[in-house]
C-alpha cells in the first residue's frame, strides 16, 4: 500500500463488499452467507478473517480449478517479476512478444496432434465464443453459412457470455432462465442430444449419430466437455465416447470442439482428458489452470486447415481482437505453469490425489442423502438427494480448516496438485462431514 492508500480493515472490506460489490451467481442484498474476506494465500493454504480472527483453511476449490500449483509458487512469482521488469502490455495487433510465441509453442507441442495455431482470449467463456465464431466462419468462407448451428449433450456448462449459454444445459443448467419458447430471441437455436451415460453403450452413439445426420446440413461444429463436465453437474462419461464423435464428426462433415477449460492441464489423470481417448478434436479451448492461477488468460487452438480457409475466406481474417489478447504478464505465468507442470511427475501426483479421494470419500456412500460418490483423477464429487445449504456446509467445512463452494446437490473438491495425503485426508473428511450434516 503507498502512503496515498492506507490498508482496509478486514471490517471495511466486508462493509465495502456489502455496498457495492455483485459477487458471481448472487443476490444482491440476499447473500445466503456473507462473504469471508481472504488476506493471504499460500500453497495450498487461504488465509480468511473468521469471528474477527486469521485463520488457514486449505484451498479444496484450487479457487475455482485454477491454482494447480498452489498459491505464490517461487517459479511462478519470480516469471511475473522478471516480466513485470520488462514489459508489462503492449497491444497484439501488429505486435508480438517473447511470452506470447513461447507459451504458443508450448501448447501445441503439448496439445492433441494436428492443433496448430493458438488465438489467445482473457476468459474461458470468451475462448468459447472464439471456437464457434473460427467454426462458423470456417464454413462461411467455403461458401456453406447454412452451417451455423451447434450441437452437444445435455449437463454441459461452457461459460456465461451468449454463445456458451446457448449450448449449457437447456433445463436443469444456469441459464435455464433464458430457454423455452419466450426466449427464442435471446440463445440462438441448437441441437441438444440427450446426456452422456457415465458408461459406454453404442446404442447412445448410434443415436447421437442419427440426430445429428437429421441436422448435418444446418451444424457447423459439435461441443462437449470430455470426459468431465464440470458447473453443469461434475458428470463423467467413457472416453470411447469421444472416439466415436471424431469418427461421426469426420464423416458427417462437421466440426468438434473439446471444450477443455475445466479438465487441461493433467486434472483427469491425463494431461488433457482428450488424451484418454487418444483422438484430436478440429478446435479447441483451454483455461482455468493455464496461468496457474495467478491471471486470467485462454486460448482456442484450431488446425492449419481452419486457419487457412478462414484467411482465405470473404473476411480474410478471423473477426476478433481482444484488448488484453496475450498480455505479457499472463502468457509469461501460463509459460511457467505449464513447465513447472512438465517438469514433475504430475500424473503420479494426481494418481496419489485420486487414490486419496477414494479412499476418503468412501464413508459417504453410507449417508442416507448421497445418491453418487465419484472421482476422476484429482476430481471429488459426493452428489446428494437434495440441494446444499450453503448457509450450513460452508461453516462447517470451515469448522474443518477446509474451503469448499458446493452448489445445488453436489459437495466436490479439485485441490491442487501440491496437497500431499494428510491434506487431502482432511479434504475428503469435511466433504464427508458437510454430508452428514447439511443433507
Amino acid at each position: 500500500m503507498s502512503a496515498m492508500t492506507p490498508g482496509l480493515t478486514p471490517e471495511q472490506v466486508s462493509a465495502i463488499d456489502a455496498a457495492h460489490l455483485w459477487h458471481p451467481y448472487s443476490t444482491i442484498g440476499a447473500e445466503v452467507i456473507p462473504p469471508v474476506v481472504a488476506v493471504a494465500a499460500r500453497g495450498a493454504w487461504l488465509t480468511l478473517i473468521r469471528d474477527g480472527k486469521p485463520t488457514e483453511v486449505l484451498d479444496a476449490m484450487s479457487s475455482w480449478w485454477t491454482a494447480i500449483h498452489g498459491h505464490g509458487h517461487p517459479v511462478l512469482d519470480a516469471a511475473l517479476t522478471r516480466q513485470l521488469g520488462v514489459m508489462n502490455h503492449v497491444m497484439f495487433g501488429g505486435l508480438t512478444h517473447e511470452p506470447a510465441a513461447r507459451l504458443a509453442q508450448l501448447l501445441v507441442d503439448i496439445t492433441p496432434a494436428g492443433l496448430q495455431t493458438v488465438f489467445f482470449s482473457d476468459s474461458g467463456s470468451v475462448s468459447v465464443e472464439v471456437a464457434v465464431k473460427m467454426a462458423l466462419q470456417y464454413w462461411r468462407s467455403q461458401g456453406r453459412p447454412a452451417k451455423h448451428r451447434l450441437m452437444t449433450w445435455r449437463g454441459g456448462y461452457h461459460g456465461d457470455t451468449f454463445t456458451p449459454m446457448s449450448i449449457c444445459d437447456p433445463d436443469g443448467g444456469m441459464h435455464s432462465l433464458w430457454t423455452g419458447p419466450g426466449n427464442i430471441s435471446v440463445l440462438a437455436d441448437q441441437v441438444f442430444a440427450p446426456q452422456v451415460p457415465r458408461h459406454y453403450d453404442d446404442d447412445y452413439s448410434a443415436a447421437f449419430e442419427a440426430q445429428l445426420v437429421r441436422h448435418a446440413s444446418e451444424l457447423a461444429a459439435v461441443v462437449v466437455e470430455p470426459v468431465v463436465q464440470g458447473a453443469g453437474g461434475m458428470r463423467f462419461h467413457d472416453p470411447r465416447y469421444l472416439r466415436d464423435l471424431r469418427d461421426i464428426c469426420r464423416r458427417r462433415d462437421v466440426l468438434l470442439i473439446f471444450d477443455e477449460i475445466a479438465t487441461g492441464f493433467g486434472r483427469t489423470g491425463e494431461l488433457f482428458a482428450a488424451d484418454h481417448a487418444g483422438v484430436s478434436p478440429d478446435i479447441m479451448c483451454v483455461g482455468k489452470a493455464l496461468t496457474g492461477g495467478y491471471l486470467s488468460l485462454a486460448a482456442t487452438l484450431c488446425t492449419t486447415d481452419i486457419a487457412h480457409t478462414i484467411s482465405a475466406g470473404e473476411a480474410g481474417a478471423l473477426m476478433h481482437g481482444p484488448t488484453f489478447m496475450a498480455n505479457p504478464l499472463a502468457c509469461a505465468a501460463s509459460v511457467a505453469s505449464v513447465e513447472v507442470l512438465l517438469a514433475q511427475d504430475w500424473r503420479a501426483r494426481v494418481a496419489e490425489i485420486a487414490a486419496g479421494l477414494t479412499a476418503g470419500l468412501e464413508p459417504a456412500r453410507a449417508l442416507p442423502a448421497v445418491t453418487d460418490v465419484r472421482v476422476c483423477g484429482a476430481i471429488g464429487v459426493i452428489e446428494c438427494d437434495k440441494p446444499i445449504d450453503l448457509a450450513v456446509a460452508t461453516p462447517a467445512a470451515l469448522d474443518r480448516k477446509v474451503w469448499l463452494r458446493p452448489f445445488r446437490n453436489l459437495i466436490y473438491a479439485m485441490p491442487p496438485y501440491i496437497c500431499p495425503p494428510d491434506e487431502i485426508a482432511q479434504i475428503t473428511s469435511a466433504m464427508v462431514e458437510v454430508a452428514r450434516i447439511v443433507v
